[in-house]
């Protein structure tokens, strides 16, 4: 069914190369990543001035080496307001069966595996970083409606407090998450499916500070993730069965604790208190495909993977800067069809293998049939012994997988 333009009688048009929906993670890295080309950048954002969006909250984001290099590069990196938390080490163990994989940087002549920053801390250094851009343009609060093409364009309807307004782009980024409507204004169908758990992330102090390890403890119920941050306290992703969270919610601090110790048992030490809980749905969404005409997704729009690994933003960093070096081949059209079909191309190996890797961790992990056991033992093994799969899961770890951008190999001197 062919494409049209949205109309709003009266409205004057606003013009721009490239206007993104969504100012999260993935979406404010990418018009920092933009401004360099000096292009003409919208972005339309939910959450008002002065106000951060929802996803910068105190969960905890475990970003790669790579993922660092580019911050780094993008100069967000350095307006950080708290030290971030090295990842050292990396420990993998399943409640119930044999063997563990551990993992040390310096066996990799690297200091670190990557680091772990307060989604709030990398929210404001985001802000901090867009106020500098001389090229953005931000429509905020305001609502993507729909978007249809116009020639060798796109028309993007939007509201705010002032009411309907039309934006005319020669590309439309979908940067809008999960349940993304801008995927869906493009015809870009996606495949949904809940693993049946819900993540409980909070902040807990144990009796000793963190060392740099990073604690994966797998359960019949999903992982139980330690990560350690610089302010002495460790970062915890706990997994339940949907239909246990309402009553792991209502646990009170000391009770939540217990459950916490019980799960992970004492590598870490004794739990001693714990921060305030969110609680999210793990679910998987994948777009059949990235690109439409003179449109485009990235990062959960293209791609909600359970967080096992911790590779979602990761990923999505690598979808933006991607694009931005395909645009920067074509500046003059930054939608043209050339431009979108090699992104794609680009995204293919990274994309498939980063959401293998993490869906059959998750189902294998939380699957807990006896015969499976002497499966898990054997690729525990596989990797405790064998020098070319940790090297493999290694790379994957720091970012390194598939066509790399060149701002995530190393940082500008």
């Amino acid at each position: 069914m062919p494409e049209h333009a949205p109309t709003t009688p009266g409205a004057a048009v606003r013009r721009h190369d490239i206007v993104i929906v969504g100012g999260g993670l993935v979406g404010a890295s990418l018009a920092i990543a933009l401004d360099g080309l000096g292009l003409d950048v919208a972005m339309v954002e939910a959450a008002p001035a002065g106000a951060l969006p929802a996803v910068f909250d105190q969960r905890n984001l475990s970003f790669a080496e790579a993922t660092c290099n580019a911050l780094a590069n993008l100069v967000v990196w350095r307006l950080l307001r708290t030290p971030a938390g090295p990842i050292r080490r990396i420990h993998v163990s399943r409640r119930g069966d044999f063997g563990r994989v551990e993992l040390d940087a310096r066996d990799y002549d690297r200091e670190a595996f990557g680091q772990v920053v307060v989604a709030s801390d990398f929210g404001e250094a985001l802000e901090a970083r867009l106020g500098e851009l001389r090229h953005l343009t931000r429509y905020r609060p305001a609502r993507f409606i729909e978007s249809g093409i116009d020639g060798d364009a796109r028309v993007v309807r939007v509201a705010d407090g002032e009411g309907e307004h039309q934006l005319m782009t020669r590309l439309l980024v979908g940067a809008d998450g999960t349940q993304s409507m801008v995927r869906a204004a493009l015809g870009i169908a996606a495949e949904h499916h809940d693993y049946g758990k819900t993540l409980f992330v909070a902040r807990m102090r144990c009796d000793r500070a963190p060392d740099g390890t990073a604690y994966e403890r797998l359960t019949d119920d999903g992982p139980t993730a330690l990560l350690p941050r610089g302010d002495r306290h460790y970062g915890v992703v706990h997994a339940v069965s949907a239909d246990e969270a309402d009553a792991v919610a209502a646990l009170d601090d000391e009770a939540w604790c217990a459950r916490i110790q019980d799960a992970f048992g004492w590598r870490a030490g004794r739990f001693l208190s714990a921060g305030p809980r969110s609680r999210y749905p793990a679910q998987r969404a994948l777009a059949e495909r990235l690109t439409a005409s003179r449109g485009v997704v990235i990062g959960n729009a293209a791609q909600t993977i359970h967080p096992i690994g911790a590779q979602g933003f990761n990923l999505g960093l690598r979808d933006a800067l991607t694009l931005v070096e395909c645009i920067a081949a074509s500046v003059a059209d930054a939608g043209a069809n050339e431009v979108l079909q090699r992104y794609a191309q680009r995204r293919v190996e990274d994309r498939s293998r980063t959401i293998a890797f993490s869906d059959g961790l998750a189902r294998l992990a939380a699957n807990p049939s006896p015969l499976l056991r002497p499966l898990r033992t054997l690729g525990m093994g596989a990797i405790a012994q064998v020098d070319a799969v940790q090297s493999m899961l290694v790379g994957g770890a720091m970012g390194y997988r598939g066509d790399v951008p060149a701002l995530c190999r190393e940082v500008a001197r």
